[in-house]
This record gives C-alpha cells, sequence and structure tokens, in this order.
C-alpha cells in the first residue's frame, strides 16, 4: 500500500493565501531598509560661499574698469612729460650736476630712507642726460599706450629717479604721480584707447583667432632682449639700489627681485601665449586680472584717503573753521599768477566762506558717498572744478593735473563711452578719406575684447 497524498488544507471561500504559497520561488528576499543603498543628497551651498564664489568670480573674470585705467595712464604720464618739457631749460638745476642739492648729498639721503634711484649710479652729466630723456620717452609712450607693460615700467623707475634725487622739488602732485607709477604697472591700462589695443585688434584680424601674430613680435622681443641685457649690466656693475632681499618696494623684496621679475614675468606671459594655449594660459591670465583689479582697488582707497585726511586736518585748523582759509594764499604774489582775478574774488567774503566752505565739505563727504552714485558725480564734478581753479587761481597746473586724474578713476564708464564715441565721430569728420563713416553712438575703434592686450612679448 502506499501512503496517501497529503492533502492542503481547505480554505474556505475567498479567504487570502498564506503569503509562503502564494509568492514564487525564485522571488529574492526584501532586504532590511536601513541596508538599501540611498541616493545622496545634492550639496548646497550656503550663503556666505555663494558670496565667496561671486566675489571670487567679480575679481577674476575680467579686468575691471578698462576706460578709468586708459584715463589715468593717459593723465598720469601726460602730467609728468608736461613737467619735464617746461622744466627741461632748468633741468641741472632741479635733478642735475648744477643743482644746490648735490648728488654727494642726495646719496647719503638715500642711504638712509634706502629709497631706488639710478641717478646716483654716475656723476658724469651725460648720464643724468640720458636718464632725463629716456624718462621723457618713456612717459610720451606710456601716454600714447605703446608696450604699456614696459613703459610703465620705466615710467616708473623715470619718476622715482628724478623725484628721489632732489626731494624737496615738487607741489604736492609728484608725491601722488610717485605712488601711482607704482600702481600702473600692476595695471592692464593698455586695453582702450592705445596703441597696444589698436594693434592687437589689427593682429586678431589679420590671423583670423590664431596666435601666428606672436612668433612676428619682432621689435617686442627685440626690446625686452635690450632691457634684459641693460638690467643684467647694472647688477654685475653693483650699482646703488639693486639688492635682492633688502630696502626694496616691498619688506624683505629688493629692487632687483622686483625688476627681474617683471622681467622674466614678461617673458614667461609671451611663452605662454605663444606655445602654451591651455591651462597655463588660463591660469596666467587670472592671475593677471587679479593684479589689475587689486590695484585699481589700492588707486581707488588712496584717492579716498587723499581726501579724508586733508579735509580732516582742514577741520582742525582755526583759519578753515572761521572761513578765511582761502584768502590768504591769493594774497600770496608767488601763488597770484593772476593778480587782479586774485583780487577780485579775494574781496568778496562771501565767497572767499563759501569756497573754504565747500572745500572741507566736499572732500570730507566724498569717500562717504561712492555708493550713491548722483551724489558722487556731482561731489566728483565739484573736485574737479576745485582743482581747475587752484591750477588757474594758484598757478598750480600739474598738481591739479594730477588730482583730476586721480579723480578720473571714480568717472562713469558711460560717460567715457560716450566721450570717446564722440571724439573718434569727431577724428572721421576731421581726417576721413572719403570712407564711409562710422555711427557716432558706436564703440570707439581701439576697444578690444582680448583679455590680454595682445600676443605680445613685451606690450
Amino acid at each position: 500500500m502506499t501512503s496517501p497524498t497529503p492533502q492542503q488544507p481547505q480554505q474556505a471561500p475567498g479567504a487570502q493565501q498564506p503569503a509562503h504559497l502564494t509568492e514564487p520561488a525564485d522571488v529574492p528576499e526584501q532586504a532590511p531598509a536601513s541596508q538599501v543603498p540611498q541616493e545622496p543628497e545634492p550639496y548646497e551651498e550656503t550663503r556666505i560661499e555663494r558670496a565667496i564664489g561671486r566675489g571670487f568670480r567679480y575679481a577674476t573674470g575680467r579686468a575691471l574698469a578698462p576706460y578709468q585705467t586708459a584715463v589715468i595712464r593717459i593723465g598720469f604720464s601726460a602730467t609728468w612729460l608736461l613737467f619735464l618739457l617746461r622744466e627741461w631749460p632748468h633741468r641741472a638745476v632741479l635733478y642735475g650736476p648744477d643743482s644746490p642739492w648735490t648728488l654727494d648729498m642726495a646719496r647719503r639721503l638715500l642711504a638712509g630712507n634706502h629709497a631706488f634711484s639710478v641717478l646716483p649710479w654716475s656723476d658724469g652729466r651725460g648720464w643724468f642726460e640720458c636718464v632725463y630723456l629716456l624718462a621723457i620717452v618713456a612717459a610720451a609712450l606710456l601716454m600714447l599706450g605703446w608696450r604699456t607693460r614696459t613703459m610703465s615700467v620705466l615710467f616708473m623707475i623715470g619718476v622715482i629717479s628724478l623725484q628721489n634725487r632732489s626731494i624737496f622739488i615738487g607741489d604736492g602732485g609728484d608725491n601722488v604721480i610717485h605712488l601711482m607709477s607704482m600702481y600702473l604697472v600692476l595695471t592692464r591700462c593698455g586695453q582702450v584707447w592705445s596703441l597696444d589695443a589698436r594693434r592687437a585688434k589689427r593682429a586678431a584680424a589679420a590671423a583670423d583667432g590664431t596666435d601666428g601674430a606672436a612668433s612676428r613680435d619682432l621689435p617686442g622681443i627685440i626690446l625686452w632682449a635690450v632691457l634684459g641685457l641693460a638690467l643684467a649690466v647694472a647688477q654685475l656693475g653693483g650699482n646703488y639700489g639693486l639688492s635682492w632681499f633688502d630696502h626694496g618696494p616691498f619688506p624683505h623684496i629688493g629692487w632687483s627681485l622686483v625688476l627681474w621679475g617683471l622681467w622674466v614675468t614678461h617673458g614667461l606671459w609671451w611663452a605662454v601665449q605663444r606655445y602654451a594655449p591651455g591651462e597655463p594660459r588660463v591660469v596666467l591670465d587670472t592671475l593677471a586680472k587679479l593684479a589689475h583689479n587689486g590695484a585699481l582697488l589700492v588707486i581707488m582707497v588712496e584717492v579716498c584717503l587723499i581726501y579724508a585726511t586733508a579735509g580732516w586736518y582742514k577741520i582742525q585748523g582755526s583759519r578753515w573753521q572761521d572761513g578765511t582759509a582761502v584768502y590768504f594764499p591769493m594774497h600770496l604774489d608767488y601763488f597770484s599768477p593772476w593778480p587782479a582775478l586774485s583780487e577780485l574774488l579775494g574781496s568778496n567774503g562771501v565767497m572767499i566762506m563759501l569756497i573754504t566752505y565747500g572745500t572741507v565739505i566736499v572732500q570730507v563727504a566724498f569717500p562717504f558717498t561712492l555708493f550713491n552714485r548722483r551724489l558722487k558725480n556731482v561731489l566728483l564734478v565739484m573736485m574737479i572744478c576745485e582743482h581747475l581753479s587752484i591750477a588757474i587761481l594758484l598757478g598750480l597746473p600739474f598738481f591739479s593735473l594730477a588730482m583730476i586724474t586721480a579723480d578720473a578713476v571714480f568717472l562713469p564708464t558711460n560717460f567715457l563711452t560716450w566721450l570717446s564715441a564722440r571724439l573718434s565721430g569727431l577724428r572721421e569728420r576731421l581726417f576721413s578719406r572719403g570712407g564711409p563713416a562710422r555711427p557716432a553712438g558706436g564703440e570707439p575703434d581701439t576697444r578690444t575684447e582680448h583679455s590680454g592686450g595682445g600676443h605680445t612679448l613685451v606690450g
């Protein structure tokens, strides 16, 4: 006999089958919820991180204020150039071998304050004439925007060499030019309104977006090589001020390190632009933009400090408090190129009081109005008018030109582009050769969108 087959228990109609009887045998058992891998949640930046990111992109994305830095370049180089040309007949008395401040006295002073000048390198008159002439040439070429990277360095050397030779020459504007000449080295001041910008635009159009123009930059290569050779000769000669880690523009950074660093940087920039179109170019371009924007910020802060300190010092003077300070310089023969005009204004007590108090108010208030565009522009116009009156009434044209140029860093870009378009239209009407005229509202021809200002070795 066989054993009977076991029978499944009978279920009532409509009753649910147990789970272990209804599920297929090949379905795997579900893992616990704690062991199931979950998708990582997307990272959400905090508000501070987003702000830092925006600030970094703003500081390194592009070289800011190209028109303002171009105005600064043109203004300071033109001011220094006009001063050197005006003093050409008296150059030997001011800075040369005929100066009452002798070269030996200058050397002793420079040894004490550790300032830099190339004039003590030689006692000969020929060396002085060469330095003075090179200062004029560098200022003129920087104003035109030819090889602005190199000319800004030569312009700085010319300014500090002559001014440190005779520190008692100047009217206050020389201090502004002295500082700004060093800041200009770090800026891309040739992006617009320069021969560099025009050359870069033509090279880009001729090369059709390639880098072939860099290999044909023979003038830049020659200039770079000649300046490197001259610096090597000066370094091997052990001339004054060329130290590596002592008494330079920064603590523990000498002038030799700065000048050789600039020379190597210019060569590296050309080599990377020519032969390394990838990440090295992006890194160097980002660092250059960061240096430009940082120097621009320093220039703006410097201008604010000049006006703030001048205004607060005036408040402490009794003559400024009683509203008569402007009266006295108008009645000094040394500061009265137009005696009749000075007498006319000086005889009006109300006018003297308004000018005195208005000068203090504008200088003290200006740094606090930078974030209000309309009020800032009004005070900017008032300060420019103030410096123009100083140039005319007190006979201080170079001081006024230097301060107006420093004020120009705050000029609105819309105004500068409008002015550029008007000047371009006027130039085309005056010098047109019959070609089609551009619309008056267009951008100036010298503007270039290339961030590097041209693939040149020195420019």
